[in-house]
Order: structure tokens, then C-alpha cells, then sequence
């Protein structure tokens, strides 16, 4: 064989090579980073066509969506971020800057970092207040919200309702606000899962690596249970959005989740109420099948 043919052969393996490692990537799941506001967050990445952002909540990171980014990967482009002081990484200061609104910007930056126009914004508690945040203040960068019981309350003016959240508020988050107190986080992550849930005994029957994940954020709970007041959004606020949003939460969550989610729904002009019979407040890993069916079929009517 003459150094032409070798030549030949050689770049044609490499190209088919290449072609093939490139069809490949465009559906596997890939861990990526990305510099926003001066951090770099760590973020996945799987599927292709049109973009939707998992935005996830307290003690976790982009992890918390093992149990729905293939279901949707495989019929959207699916990224999700860890946010700032989230995941195993140092963190860039001691917390200071720990708020949702300094999330919001991130999400914000992030996304116009993805130069791919419009996205679809999914969050989870935590993780859904920082999606109507960025909904509210950057309704360019959003094509639609599909938010999971949201937890902020800004907009809640009801004093019956404001008196319920408080009380139930106190009751979820007390015990797990008292160990972090005493500077012990771990002790306080299972009063916490278990107060979110209104559930004794949640945390335990949890997937060990869902226990994971939260074992591995527990440092994050005194920055989360000390942060400072979230933006002030109002229902006049969340009136002004205009693309289509799903507010959805489990039946038998706790009143104050059931709260939020309820006047959300109805501050916003033509959203829908996605309600998951017997669901609780992690119905994402609890319930994942009928989760990830609402979620498609919300994304779906999108298209």
C-alpha cells in the first residue's frame, strides 16, 4: 500500500471517527461549566433541540433531576445548572452572597450565556421561586415556566393564608432551624426533608444516592434557613407574564407550598394548576413517573 492509500484511509477513520463521536455526544449526557457573575457553575447537559433549564432547590444540585433528565433528554435539549454554593465545589466566598436574588442573576446570566434565545424554565420549590423571579424581572430570556411548588410568598396578601404559611413555616422548618443552630448540619438535614414533606420518616425512605446528594449540600442549610428576604415580588408582579406557565404541587402537601402554589395560579393570568394526586413536596423523586408526565405534557402543548 503506497503512502497515498495509507493517507487516504487515515483520514477517512479519522472522519468517521469523528462523525461518530459526534453523533454520540449530541445525545449523552455531558457535565460542562460555565463562568456567570464571576463564579463558574457546574452544569449537565443532554439531549438536543429545544433548550429546557432544570433549575433545582434547597440542598441539592443538578442532581436532584436523575430521575427526570432522560425522560426529558429524550425529546428536548436538557441543562441543568448547579446553583451558586451548590454541589461539592468550594465555594467563591463564606456565603455572604447567599439569596435568591443573587440566583436570579445568575440564572439570567447563564441563560444569555447559552445564546439560544427563549428557554423553557423548570424549577423545583427553591428552585421554582428563582424561575418566577427571572420570569418576572427578564421576560425575554423565558419561553415557559413549568414551576413545581414554589416556596416564596411575597405575593400571598390573604392574612388568613400569611398567618397559615407562618405557623406552618414554623412547624416544617423548627427542628431543622434548631440543629443547624448548634452548628450541626447533618443532624439537621433529616428534620428538614422530612419537615419540606410534612412526612416523618421521609428522609430514610429516600434512594441512597438522593440521600447523596442532600448529605453532600447539608452545608448549605444555614445559608438557607439565615438568607435574606427574597425579592419582593407581588401578584401584579407576576400578572405581567405573559408566557405560558404551569403551577403544579402534590395534594397532600404542606399548607404553606399549597399556598404559594394556589395564589400563584391565580396571579397569573391563564396559567394552569397541575395537580399530582397524593404527591407531596418531593413528588419529583417520590412520584417520578407521574412528575415527568406532567412536566411532558405541559412542554408538549409548548410546542
Amino acid at each position: 500500500m503506497n503512502w497515498r492509500v495509507i493517507l487516504a484511509v487515515s483520514i477517512l477513520v479519522s472522519w468517521l471517527a469523528a462523525c461518530g463521536s459526534s453523533k454520540l455526544d449530541s445525545g449523552q449526557l455531558q457535565v460542562h461549566q460555565a463562568s456567570v457573575n464571576g463564579v463558574v457553575l457546574s452544569y449537565e447537559q443532554q439531549g438536543k433541540g429545544e433548550i429546557v433549564v432544570l433549575v433545582h432547590g434547597a440542598i441539592a444540585d443538578y442532581r436532584a433531576w436523575d430521575a427526570t433528565r432522560d425522560a426529558v433528554a429524550a425529546h428536548y435539549r436538557v441543562i441543568a445548572p448547579s446553583n451558586r454554593y451548590f454541589g461539592s465545589a468550594s465555594w467563591p466566598d463564606d456565603g455572604a452572597r447567599f439569596s435568591m436574588q443573587t440566583h436570579a442573576d445568575d440564572l439570567a446570566a447563564f441563560i444569555r450565556a447559552l445564546n439560544a434565545g427563549p428557554v423553557n424554565l423548570v424549577g423545583w420549590s427553591y428552585g421554582a421561586d428563582i424561575c418566577l423571579v427571572v420570569a418576572v424581572q427578564h421576560p425575554e430570556l423565558v419561553k415557559s415556566v413549568f414551576a413545581f411548588e414554589p416556596s416564596l410568598t411575597t405575593f400571598v396578601t390573604d392574612a388568613s393564608d400569611r398567618q397559615t404559611i407562618s405557623n406552618d413555616q414554623r412547624q416544617a422548618f423548627g427542628p431543622a432551624f434548631m440543629a443547624s443552630k448548634r452548628g450541626d448540619q447533618q443532624a439537621a438535614l433529616r428534620p428538614f426533608v422530612d419537615g419540606v414533606n410534612g412526612s416523618p420518616g421521609t428522609y430514610d425512605q429516600l434512594p441512597a444516592p438522593v440521600r447523596t446528594v442532600l448529605s453532600e449540600n447539608a452545608r448549605t442549610i444555614p445559608l438557607q434557613l439565615n438568607a435574606p428576604p427574597p425579592p419582593a415580588i407581588t401578584c401584579t408582579d407576576l400578572g405581567r407574564i405573559s408566557q405560558p406557565v404551569a403551577i403544579a404541587r402534590g395534594t397532600s402537601t404542606r399548607p404553606f407550598f399549597r399556598i404559594a402554589a394556589d395564589t400563584a395560579n391565580r396571579c397569573i393570568p391563564g396559567s394552569s394548576l397541575v395537580l399530582l394526586q397524593g404527591g407531596r413536596h418531593l413528588a419529583p423523586v417520590e412520584m417520578p413517573k407521574e412528575f415527568n408526565a406532567a412536566l411532558l405534557g405541559f412542554l408538549s402543548r409548548q410546542r
